[in-house]
């Protein structure tokens, strides 16, 4: 199950911890929702550049076992977009309780 919209505060939130490729932050959403939430390449990158255009992360090259990989850190604004995220989320879930408790 993947709710519109989330994905781009789900990868602020990963890179919150640090700078990581895009790869491992998928498989840590996946991980940490316990296989709940899994994006794939096709969503996930795309993802990835809007937030990069949009000036909340920001990325370069490295060389990890020989391959290079395009890793992605937050910026001032990720930081101000992440908080933003969470707030939002807090208050659709508290929404959504709501409702399903008064049915």
């Amino acid at each position: 199950m993947n709710f519109k919209g989330s994905l781009p505060t789900l990868i602020l939130q990963v890179l919150s911890a640090g700078p990581n490729h895009g790869y491992r932050i998928a498989q840590q959403i996946k991980q940490t929702s316990k296989g709940v939430l899994d994006f794939r390449e096709g969503t996930l990158y795309p993802a990835l550049h809007d937030l990069e255009h949009k000036g909340a992360v920001e990325s370069y090259e490295r060389i990890e076992n020989g391959r290079t990989r395009r890793y992605y850190r937050l910026t001032q604004e990720g930081h101000h977009s992440l908080a933003q995220g969470r707030a939002e989320w807090s208050r659709f879930a508290q929404a959504i309780a709501q409702i399903l408790k008064e049915a």
